[in-house]
């Protein structure tokens, strides 16, 4: 059996929404998310449950729009629960932080639609309230409805423009977090009424192409000053960008090969940014159904894959608006992609065999053990899981896993009470939290803040 022997990062991927990436399985009987997800005890309890499986983060992901590319509508998103109705992943921190103590919690902000000194702030605000236990997943975006819903033009940025305007958004952020106040500037001095002392508290005065901000930050500073930063760009640009910015990055792959090249390119562009390659936590998107036994655990995803939608994956799928159902299931895909027109540049992007068909694609979209974004499935018991883990990260190089949730809260359970207890016996998982901070239990103790290689200490004070 292949050894890693380094410590595995595990990260649960969720959203604040009925559906997501588990179509379907909302109406699972033993599904509670649906319900509630709406209430403030769901996500108290659930942040504990995660918790109990000591993962590094709750990772929430967002959507500001409605996929509406698949049937040529939103009908199928709003029917499938999927992204829609979704709540602010911001909002249920803060109630998911009173009942924890050592998880960490991050979500999704898009730089083309929100404002870095709003974002600052409001990140600032959590990470205080958590004790520095935040980190934020910063994205471009790409639903036509998001640009509907607050007026942007989409043809304003082209796609590499985008991320120009995230890094700027990033600068900002950083000179707020970093810059604004000095280590020194809060003295809550009763006797002599002085709470902070104002040479010590700065405007940044902000000058761009894109943004003028003036300051200060107004909140003051947390343990990490700086969340912890989050990415997942794929295209060139977005490498480039995540390699520069990012202390956790999320890399997927239709192959084995596929993901561990994007791993490798990752690295490389680090430190063409003037960082180390092990600054940055690689994850890979993954899917676990365990047991007790082997029998059972097979029997659990045959039970899944039944109540799994089709509709609902491809609507996510293509949500940007390639609307795959205008063609016939057996068309050819490498044909749609050679007439051209709209969509057939997005079908393009992901490497089909010879022979596939639109039904293939469709059919494929909704195979939870192969799901596109999703790469490495593991089925079975405890030990066998732990077996499979061991060899994704000997040969891919990846550092952990965002763990993909098919059942609420189930999956999460299966995992504490299944997989963990084998991760710890092989010395290669947690037993109790490292730090205190988000950071530290990411990188190590008594590492609360970036590290000196990374672009937010360019204005440390």
């Amino acid at each position: 059996m292949p050894s890693s022997r380094k410590r595995i990062s595990f990260n649960l991927l969720d959203m604040p929404t009925v559906s997501h990436n588990n179509y379907g399985l909302w109406a699972h009987p033993s599904n509670q998310k649906h319900m509630r997800y709406k209430t403030v005890n769901f996500w108290m309890d659930f942040a504990k449950e995660c918790e109990r499986a000591r993962f590094d983060t709750l990772f929430l992901a967002d959507a500001i729009g409605v996929a509406a590319g698949y049937g040529g509508s939103n009908d199928i998103a709003i029917r499938e629960g999927m992204h829609v109705p979704s709540l602010d992943p911001f909002t249920p921190i803060a109630a998911m932080a009173a009942s924890t103590s050592g998880i960490g919690f991050a979500a999704t902000c898009s730089t083309t639609y929100e404002q870095p000194f709003h974002l600052a702030r409001r990140l600032g605000s959590l990470d205080l309230l958590t004790n520095g236990r935040v980190g934020v997943n910063i994205v471009t975006s790409y639903l036509p409805n998001a640009n509907e819903n607050f007026g942007v033009d989409q043809t304003k940025y082209t796609h590499d423009e985008r991320y120009d305007v995230a890094d700027e958004f990033l600068q900002v952020c950083y000179k707020l977090w970093e810059a604004s106040w000095e280590e020194d500037a809060i003295k809550r001095d009763r006797l002599n009424q002085i709470f902070a002392d104002p040479s010590k508290v700065h405007r940044i005065d902000h000058k761009g192409r894109y943004f003028n901000v003036a300051g200060p930050q107004l909140v003051e500073p947390t343990r990490q000053r700086t969340p912890v930063i989050y990415q997942a760009g794929s295209s060139g640009r977005g490498k480039q960008f995540a390699a520069r910015h990012a202390e956790v990055v999320f890399v997927g792959g239709r192959s084995l090969e596929a993901v561990k090249e994007n791993v490798k390119a990752i690295r490389e562009e680090a430190v063409r940014q003037g960082r180390r390659p092990d600054d940055i936590k690689i994850l890979v998107g993954t899917t676990i159904v365990a047991a007790r036994t082997r029998k059972l655990a097979l029997a659990k995803k045959e039970d899944y894959q039944e109540m799994t939608s089709a509709d609902g994956y491809v609507a996510h799928m293509y949500g940007a608006g390639f609307d795959l159902s205008k063609f016939g299931r057996d068309e050819l895909v490498a044909d749609i992609i050679k007439k051209g027109g709209q969509g057939a540049e997005h079908l393009g992007r992901y490497p089909y065999a010879p022979g596939t068909t639109v039904g293939d694609v469709i059919a494929a979209s909704a195979d939870i053990a192969g799901h596109s974004t999703v790469p490495l499935f593991a089925c079975g018991t405890g030990e066998e899981i732990v077996d499979e883990i061991e060899m994704w990260v000997e040969t891919l190089g990846v550092d952990g896993f965002l763990l993909r949730q098919l059942i609420t809260p189930h999956t999460v359970g299966d995992f504490a009470d299944y997989v963990m207890p084998e991760l710890q016996k092989r010395g290669i998982y947690r037993e109790e939290y490292e730090g205190s901070t988000l950071r530290e239990n990411l990188f190590g103790k008594g590492q609360p803040r970036v590290p000196d290689n990374h672009p937010a200490a360019a204005y440390r004070r």
